[in-house]
């Protein structure tokens, strides 16, 4: 008897158990696969509605470790104590005064093109970062860098930089319109503030960041992180009697990272010259939004 005649024996006398045996392998079958499609179908679903939150973009931190709980440690120690809060209690009318007083401050802030060539003082530029430092972050995971240049050499080769780039952002990269919008700021591809400020001031937005054990440490809402930082950078610009320029250095990331020796998990995100401004800095007359168009009350 050959292995087809043997076969086909068995199948004869005992298909009732080959058969029940298929029914089962079946019924097994269907349900993970079943199981592995609705997960499939889950993970889908789950992409589209972070896509269609974010404007379309995949989430910024998806899950690169998996589920293995190995890899899920905390941003911060998981042990970090909880310590009392108790801040000045000031009463409503230091409260009043005080909101009134840091408006009329930051009212007077203005981005200027002209700088003194006075040095800053120094521990100023140390004071102004640790306090954009203060910034609230997702997951407390600070996803900042600030790069301070105060060397000349170095100055004039971001000024070089972002020369080049800026003459081809206004002759082919950008609209007509947004040409247009800088016409009356007096914009142009040539920047010699960014050689005449004391200092810059470049702000890196940590996309991710490695952890004590090599593997990566996610950074959560990185971007608004950044801008939250740089909001309260400015105001600390301000109140110490500085001023400054928000520059936005479009496509000059990679040169400028590059040059400032900055890995690939950073992005630049704001180019600040900082300084006193020049005696005869002139800026335009620009009228800001009433209360009553910003602000709505329910």
């Amino acid at each position: 008897m050959n292995v087809i005649s043997a076969a086909v024996w068995v199948l004869e006398n005992n298909c009732m158990f080959v058969y029940t045996a298929l029914i089962v392998c079946f019924s097994i079958f269907t349900v993970l696969h079943k199981k592995n499609m609705e997960q499939r179908f889950a993970r889908s679903v789950q992409r589209k509605i972070l896509r269609n939150y974010s404007g379309g973009k995949e989430r910024e931190f998806p899950d690169d470790e998996g589920d293995d709980p190995d890899n899920l440690v905390p941003a911060i120690p998981e042990d970090t104590p909880h310590i009392p809060y108790k801040p000045l209690r000031r009463t409503d009318n230091e409260v009043i005064d005080r909101s009134r007083e840091y408006y009329e401050l930051m009212a007077s802030r203005r981005t200027v093109r002209a700088f003194s060539p006075e040095p800053i003082p120094s521990g100023v530029l140390e004071n102004i970062i640790k306090t954009a430092g203060t910034s609230p972050s997702g997951a407390h995971t600070e996803p900042w860098t600030y790069v301070v240049v105060e060397n000349q050499e170095v100055k004039e080769a971001i000024r070089t930089i972002v020369e080049e780039e800026e003459e081809l952002n206004y002759c082919k990269r950008m609209s007509r319109q947004w040409v247009t919008d800088l016409r009356p700021f007096a914009t142009k591809p040539v920047k010699p503030y960014l050689s005449e400020a004391p200092a810059l001031l470049l702000v890196f937005r940590q996309t991710y960041s490695w952890r004590s054990d090599g593997k990566k440490r996610m950074h959560y809402y990185s971007e608004i992180s950044v801008a939250i930082a740089a909001g309260i950078l400015l105001a600390a610009i301000q109140y110490c009697g500085l001023v400054a320029l928000t520059s936005t250095p479009l496509n000059c990331n990679a040169r400028l990272r590059q040059l400032l020796s900055r890995p690939s998990n950073e992005r630049l995100e704001l180019l600040l010259p900082v300084g006193r401004p020049h005696e005869d800095t002139k800026v335009p007359d620009i009228v800001r939004k009433p209360l009553d168009e910003i602000m709505v009350k329910i």
